[in-house]
C-alpha cells in the first residue's frame, strides 16, 4: 500500500472505462435500479438517447474506484461528490482523471473529472477528500 510520502501535491491519476452493452443490466441486477431507460434500448431511444442509458451511480462508483486505486485503500476514501452533467450512453468510453490539489498532513484532497470520448463532461464539480493515516 502506497505511504504518506508516497503522495505529493500535483500527482494525477487516470481510469478508463468502456460501456459495454450489458453494464445497465449488471448494475440493474446489482443496485435494484430496473428504471426501462437502463435496460430497454427502445426506452431510451424513445427518450431522445441512441438506446439505454447507464445509471448514474454507476458512472459515480467508477470515479469512486479510481479515487481508491489512487489511494490505495478503500478506506482511505472519506468523501466524494459530483453533479451529474450528461447521461452515459452504451458504447461510450468515459475517461476519469484526477489531480491531488492539496495535502495537509494525513489528509488529502483531489480534483475529480469525467468526461466521454467526445470530450463532453458528464460529471461536474467532482472532488474528493480522503485521509491516509492510521485514523
Amino acid at each position: 500500500m502506497k505511504r504518506l510520502q508516497d503522495f505529493t501535491v500535483g500527482d494525477t491519476f487516470e481510469a478508463v472505462r468502456e460501456v459495454d452493452s450489458y453494464r445497465p443490466i449488471y448494475y440493474a441486477a446489482a443496485s435494484g435500479d430496473f428504471n426501462p431507460i437502463h435496460i430497454d434500448p427502445q426506452v431510451g431511444r424513445a427518450a431522445g438517447y441512441s438506446g439505454a442509458i447507464l445509471q448514474g451511480m454507476c458512472t459515480f462508483s467508477w470515479l469512486s474506484d479510481a479515487c481508491v486505486a489512487y489511494l490505495g485503500d478503500p478506506a482511505r476514501l472519506r468523501r466524494i461528490r459530483a453533479r451529474f452533467t450528461k447521461p452515459v450512453q452504451v458504447g461510450d468510453v468515459i475517461r476519469f482523471q484526477g489531480r491531488c490539489v492539496a495535502l495537509e498532513g494525513p489528509r488529502i484532497a483531489l480534483e475529480l473529472e469525467a468526461t466521454n470520448q467526445r470530450g463532453e463532461e458528464v460529471l461536474k464539480g467532482a472532488v474528493a477528500e480522503g485521509h491516509l493515516g492510521d485514523g
